[in-house]
């Protein structure tokens, strides 16, 4: 359906940038009743910038074809980020372009002095951030009196990070005949909260499937051991080679490990998280937008509002913490009618997590095993025998070139430099396995270690191996499990039995994991482990069982003395001692008879003071502290 009229200067906008059919949401809000107020829901990257700006015109322009002045804001525009700010300003720019408005924004980690001289010098419309736009009302450089329209975008992401007090006073503070628009993935008790307070007779309109996940969106989760997550990144990014890629951590540590390694292998990556400063963030975001780095790294903070052009595909390093994460995070890819790919990193100690996620945000997800390094190499030779290079019109200077190159080499020769250049581009894979058994536990079956008893005489489907620690080193299973899964890149389930004798400790490890075992251990560089071949332990062969605890004998420097009972403290006793000296325990008195070798009794008499002592001329003082007197020193004359 072609695009409903707006208003002059705005349709001519939309012709230009290649408008022909409006979005779900776009046509829902230019269909509601002019002036209304409107609570949406929609998806992210479902156009709602161009919906909004398209519903704002018939308020802040009516029948006039341009801005009669830009001398005060007549909209405000509130997102909860920095970069969705950014982007929703270049969106009602060239939106605004044929109208005359000047849009100012005011975000975060730039500078307030001279975002505030843009607001001196007028603004039709300003976009902003909750906390520097309070800081620019309470400091008097923006003057909201004047405001027709406030839009709230991704409200729900902002009550989130905890602006409700900075929403609150910014909405206090403009008109009360204002028109809002607030704009919302989900319609949670606060939002709704929000809009009963704020809005007045609002027009609801909803275009999110409740029962229907993104159809733009293709959901692959991959099995990988917990160990093996990073290469599972690696040969992701190089089996879909998308020209834009974002990858999710849940920390800003993860971030940086996992850019310093992605840069290592030879991609063009950058790093975003929330300790960046604006300067770098805004390097970063370039740097993407102008094809010199083809993935991100990010934090979920960091990545709120990105929309990166060509972003087809979105990797889950780390699970996400619940289903509206899940789909904000995916919501980046598949924007504006682009097919997108989103693909979670699932280890089996996270997989009954994300099945779980899955069922309750009604994503039909695809289950595979990571791609291995021969299959990307296929698919490589099939990329490079479809890529544009080899079809496109060849200029003359090219084919002159050419021909020099057929007089001193060979075709082969050629072709075979051709492949060497196209493939010194690509980052190698990696090497990763899928983990066959939580596939074989999600199609219901059971390991065949649970199903069938394991013949240990004769190996069964186990092979054992020996680590030089026994009981001798304080062998324990607490920590030889742990220590052989991080040094043979296994987990728990591919270990066996575990016995430990004196010097040594023999244990299994699963045929379908030995391969990756032994070659784990080849390059495990550990001087004072080792660990090799090993038999199987005979039936009746002994292992070392620790030694019961017992408490060491104290040894005594002479013949411990007999115990007698103490003597009753009976008032005889102590009024007539045998010795004649008075017990420590009866307190004295001026009637008892003087013991020998002690003072006789003195009665001293109370309440006589000392004379004065202090220096001629001096007088003496007096002060209270605390209720309570006391003579101080002695107060010069």
């Amino acid at each position: 359906m072609p695009f409903p009229t707006s208003h002059p200067a705005l349709d001519r906008a939309l012709s230009e940038r290649g408008y022909d059919e409006p979005t779900a949401v776009q046509s829902a809000v230019l269909e509601a009743e002019e002036g209304r107020d409107l609570l949406v829901s929609a998806q992210t990257g479902s156009g709602k910038t161009v919906a909004f700006g398209l519903a704002l015109a018939p308020t802040l322009l009516g029948e006039a074809e341009r801005f009669a002045d830009n001398a005060a804001p007549e909209a405000l525009i509130i997102a909860p980020t920095r970069e969705l700010a950014l982007q929703v300003s270049k969106e009602l720019e060239w939106l605004y372009a044929k109208a005359g408005a000047r849009i100012a924004t005011c975000v975060g980690g730039m500078d307030p002095r001279a975002e505030r001289r843009v607001l001196e010098r007028g603004a039709a419309i300003v976009v902003g951030t909750p906390g520097r736009l309070k800081d620019h009302v309470e400091r008097g450089g923006l003057d909201l009196s004047r405001l027709k329209a406030v839009v709230l975008d991704e409200a729900d992401e902002m009550l989130d990070m905890g602006f409700s007090e900075d929403l609150t006073f910014i909405l206090d503070q403009a008109p009360a005949e204002r028109r809002t628009l607030l704009f919302s993935a989900t319609i949670a008790r606060e939002i709704a909260q929000l809009a009963r307070t704020y809005q007045r007779d609002a027009i609801r309109i909803d275009t999110t499937s409740k029962t229907v996940a993104h159809g733009d969106i293709a959901y692959k989760a991959i099995r990988v051991a917990p160990h093996e997550i990073e290469h599972g990144v690696v040969n992701v990014l190089r089996w879909f080679e998308s020209p834009g890629a974002l990858v999710f951590a849940n920390t800003r540590e993860r971030v940086k490990h996992l850019t310093a390694s992605l840069r290592e292998r030879g991609f063009q990556v950058v790093g975003l998280s929330g300790e960046l400063t604006q300067s770098l963030r805004s390097e970063a975001l370039q740097a993407l937008r102008d094809g010199h780095a083809r993935v991100c790294v990010a934090t979920d903070v960091a990545a709120r509002g990105l929309d990166l052009p060509d972003l087809g595909l979105v990797i889950h390093a780390e699970i996400p913490v619940n289903k509206a994460t899940l789909l904000h995070r995916s919501g980046r890819t598949g924007r504006a009618g682009k097919k997108g790919t989103s693909v979670l990193m699932v280890s089996h100690t996270r997989r009954r997590k994300v099945e779980l996620m899955l069922r309750s945000a009604n994503i039909e997800a695809e289950w595979s095993g990571p791609p291995s390094a021969d299959e990307i190499r296929a698919k490589d030779q099939e990329r490079m025998l479809t890529d544009p290079v080899l079809t496109a019109p060849a200029d003359e200077d090219s084919l002159e070139m050419g021909r020099k190159l057929l007089e001193r080499s060979s075709p082969e020769q050629v072709a075979a430099a051709l492949i060497r250049l196209y493939r010194e581009k690509l980052p190698p894979p990696e090497d990763v396995q899928d983990d066959a058994r939580m596939a074989r536990t999600m199609e219901g079956e059971r390991g065949r270690r649970e199903r069938e008893p394991v013949d240990f005489a004769q190996g069964g489907d186990m092979s054992w191996f020996r680590i030089n620690v026994g009981r001798e080193k304080n062998a324990d299973p607490k920590w030889l499990l742990p220590l052989i899964c991080r040094l043979g890149h296994v987990t728990k389930r591919d270990v066996g039995s575990i016995k430990i004798f004196d010097r040594e400790t023999k244990f299994e490890i699963t045929q379908e994991a030995e391969a990756k075992f032994r070659a784990a251990i080849a390059r495990a560089a550990d001087e004072d482990v080792s660990i090799s071949d090993a038999v199987a332990p005979a039936p009746g062969e002994k292992t070392a069982r620790p030694k019961a605890f017992a408490k060491p004998r104290r040894d005594f420097d002479g013949p411990k003395k007999p115990w007698t009972p103490r003597p009753e403290r009976t008032a005889e006793a102590a009024i007539a001692p045998a010795d004649g000296d008075k017990p420590r325990w009866i307190k004295r008195t001026k009637d008892d008879p003087t013991p020998a070798g002690k003072k006789p009794w003195v009665e001293k008499p109370r309440g006589e003071k000392k004379p004065w002592a202090g220096k001629p001329g001096a007088k003496p003082f007096r002060a209270k502290t605390g209720g309570k007197a006391f003579k101080g020193r002695p107060k010069r004359a």
